[in-house]
């Protein structure tokens, strides 16, 4: 029985259309006449509980159609896609945002880069799309020539402002100290306490979903590797397995255990990182040096076995680039025994620190019940309160063998700084425990099976627990079997709106330390 289904079919009857171009069969596509878009939304919000996971248009003239919307909702296990199709010549749907916050942000997203209106939208300010672009130029539809340079217009963005006795607005960025990426933030405060925070992201884009309908089926593997360079090995995966899910293609089942192995060494490798990181700006940078350590052994030892520090183009369609022998399993056996010996001393030294301690605890609280109607997902999502893991909820082997792996994934309630650091250390763990049982089980066998480019008008999905949360992908092939859409979003598109959630109530000093739990990707967002 599927909830979602269940649910949209007994409110909306005879006015779906299930759509069999999507694939796989376990994500069910359903068509709902546009003005019924919002309805399916409220529908599936009150009566099954969903969360959105994802909204996005599709320019669909070159079947001689016009343009679609989609939301993809999530329940548990399950996902819906609701697809409503428009006309070329007026396309505009119902927004979503007095149902879903995080509707806000994807449709702001999709009217600036796809020229399609959300009626009824509260903001009409542009997202990605800068406001010096011309107002006309619309980069994801098929009519846009992404080879030409855009002729810059006047414009300026329109912060929301906050008045009162006292209030005063602090700038930060978008550039920053060290080598972050760009991204502004604009604080209103009264004294050192912050009323409100907004995000002006977008420096960083950089046309990559224009950029896939010109690649062939295996360069978009590669291309999806760079969307988030510290994230290279999920957002791979996730792409393979959508475009695998649409050819019929049967992934051997040892490169589905050395996909597995690359991921969870991914999310060992930034988790570390993260955990230092979080600590520095809380002063105590002894943590830094050696969680930096640890993480470099880690980075090391990737380049020596596998060609890349992060694994960067070892997942390709039907399987992987990459395999290991018995030298290397005792090489990285041998490594995790040594990271998991010093890295508890840490921990320790950790949760013993009372100044540190002082910094992380009930700092950059982000509340259970923001966070779901928030929809955010990953770390942030485990920190307060949600059970949210693709590896259980949307397993591939050999995650699917839960008996076998037993997978345990950490979640707490406070949502705190302190929270979002502790679910890392958790995760260490465990991705130490899950490397070590795959090692000593990887299964014998080919790493690669033969792929054929998927037929047209077919759609893939797929969605990746990465180190920071779910990452989907959902492909589109057109009239000639290339690649007419490549969707992506990252866990940041959603997890963003949680850091921006979290910081009021809280002091200036304290907002390097709740962005740097949340870490989101600049880059992953800025697409």
């Amino acid at each position: 029985m599927s909830v979602l289904t269940d649910a949209i079919t007994s409110a909306l009857g005879t006015d779906i259309q299930f759509d069999k171009r999507q694939y796989p069969s376990s994500v069910i596509c359903c068509t709902v006449p546009v003005e019924k878009f919002a309805e399916a939304a409220w529908v599936l919000k009150k009566k099954a509980f969903a969360l959105l996971a994802a909204e996005w248009a599709s320019d669909e003239t070159p079947f001689g159609r016009g343009f679609c919307v989609f939301a993809c909702y999530r329940w548990g296990k399950e996902y819906l896609i609701v697809r409503s199709e428009l006309p070329s010549d007026n396309p505009q749907f119902p927004s979503l945002t007095r149902r879903y916050i995080p509707a806000y942000r994807f449709e702001r997203q999709i009217q600036s880069l796809m020229g399609i209106t959300p009626a009824g939208h509260p903001d009409a300010r542009p997202w990605i799309k800068f406001e010096d672009w011309p107002a006309g130029a619309w980069p994801l539809r098929k009519s846009f020539d992404a080879s030409k340079p855009l002729p810059r217009v006047a414009g300026e963005y329109e912060w929301i402002k906050a008045e009162g006795e006292g209030v005063y607005e602090i700038p930060v960025g978008p550039v920053h100290a060290g080598i972050i990426e760009p991204g502004h933030f604009r604080f209103q405060a009264v004294g050192e306490d912050i009323i409100n925070l907004e995000e002006r992201l977008g420096y960083v884009h950089k046309g990559i979903e224009k950029k896939f309908e010109a690649l062939s089926w295996q360069d978009g593997a590669r291309l999806a590797g760079r969307v988030s360079g510290d994230t290279t090995v999920a957002h791979a995966i996730a792409y393979c397995m959508a475009l695998e899910t649409m050819t019929d293609c049967n992934v051997p089942e040892r490169a589905n255990w050395l996909r597995a192995i690359f991921l969870e060494r991914e999310r060992i490798a930034n988790h570390l990182g993260d955990i230092g990181a979080i600590c520095n700006d809380a002063a105590f940078a002894f943590m830094l040096y050696q969680m930096s350590r640890l993480r470099e052994i880690v980075l090391r030892t990737n380049h020596k076995l596998f060609g890349h520090r992060f694994m960067m183009d070892k997942v390709i369609p039907g399987g992987a680039a990459v395999d290991i022998d018995s030298e290397g399993k005792k090489e990285i056996l041998s490594e995790l025994d040594s990271i998991s010996k010093d890295f508890e001393k840490l921990v320790i030294i950790y949760d013993e620190s009372p100044s540190l301690e002082d910094r992380v605890r009930d700092t950059g609280i982000l509340r259970p019940e923001l966070a779901r109607e928030l929809c955010v997902v990953g770390i942030a999502a485990r920190a307060s309160g949600l059970n949210l893991d693709c590896r259980i909820f949307n397993p591939f082997p050999p995650y699917d063998q839960y008996d076998l792996i037993e997978l345990g994934v950490p979640v707490l309630i406070t949502g705190d700084v302190h929270a979002r650091t502790w679910v890392r250390i958790q995760e260490v763990r465990e991705s130490i425990r899950i490397i070590r049982y795959m090692l000593e089980n990887l299964p014998d066998g080919e790493i690669t099976s033969s792929f054929t480019p998927p037929s047209p008008d077919m759609s893939g999905f797929a969605a990746v627990e990465g180190w920071r949360g779910e990452i989907i992908y959902w492909l589109q092939a057109g009239p000639k079997g290339e690649i007419n859409r490549c969707m992506v979003r990252d866990p940041s598109s959603v997890n963003w709106l949680g850091l921006e959630q979290a910081i009021p109530g809280n002091i200036v000093p304290d907002f390097p330390l709740c962005n740097k739990s949340f870490n989101q990707s600049y880059s992953g967002h800025d697409l």
